[in-house]
């Protein structure tokens, strides 16, 4: 099989709601779309996201009620789902300085490093933590009022409490979920995101970390011909299109 370029991966991937029993998917594809999920742009390079690639069908059986009977759950051959884990940014700050003293060089006193590495070290070792860090909410809107004294006298990243944290998680991991997608449609591959779920329930069946988000469960197969409901709508571009 030849694989799509990128606007034919684009023009073929559609949500599909009902998949062919009869047609098999690979796992090991699945799993190197996942991986090239993984290269998805994110905030920071945090990658503050985990993949559950669920391949058994008694489990698939038992996701498919906490999706709520949704068609694409039901007949699904494989799920995928997408879990933001703002909760581990210390040890991804870790990883980050990891990357950096194999890159530099660990211990290089302060007048002998670049401006690049300073940079690079003040950001990790400093500003992700004032911004990440929080207690019960408290500290986090302490930062807001700091940053709304500052804001009036230079442009400042505003964005601080522990509810825009989270936001910026769900949203690296939506890009992640988008170059999973996309990379499925590649490969003639089909997928469904989904929203819809009692994720209490499906991180406690999965035993996902309480302290964990799901942002979507994505379902794959190949589609039927009644997978796809209807034509592809879209609000005409010229009012969504701004030029400035």
């Amino acid at each position: 099989m030849i694989e799509k370029t990128v606007p034919q991966a684009i023009n073929f991937r559609r949500s599909v709601r009902v998949f062919d029993a009869e047609k098999s998917i690979e796992s090991s594809i699945v799993k190197k779309c996942i991986e090239q999920a993984t290269l998805a742009p994110n905030s920071s390079n945090m990658q503050l996201w985990e993949f559950y690639h669920i391949t058994s069908k008694d489990i698939i059986a038992k996701m498919a009620p906490l999706c709520f009977n949704q068609n694409a759950a039901k007949t699904a051959q494989q799920l995928v789902v997408f879990v933001t884990r703002k909760d581990v940014w210390k040890k991804r700050v870790k990883a980050n300085l990891a990357v950096l003293d194999a890159t530099f060089g660990k211990d290089t006193p302060k007048e002998k490093q670049t401006s690049r590495e300073k940079m690079a070290r003040t950001y990790y070792g400093k500003i992700i933590p004032f911004t990440y860090f929080d207690f019960l909410g408290i500290f986090g809107w302490l930062k807001y009022l700091i940053i709304l004294i500052t804001g009036l006298f230079r442009p400042i990243y505003r964005e601080v409490r522990n509810s825009d944290m989270r936001i910026v998680a769900h949203k690296s991991t939506g890009l992640a979920a988008q170059n999973f997608m996309l990379s499925m449609a590649a490969e003639g591959y089909d997928t469904c995101p989904m929203e819809g779920a009692d994720t209490w329930r499906v991180k406690r069946l999965l035993n996902i970390p309480r302290s964990a988000e799901i942002n979507m469960i994505v379902s794959c197969g190949i589609r039927t011909e009644k997978g796809v409901y209807g034509e592809r709508f879209r609000i005409p571009f010229n009012e969504v299109y701004k030029e400035i």
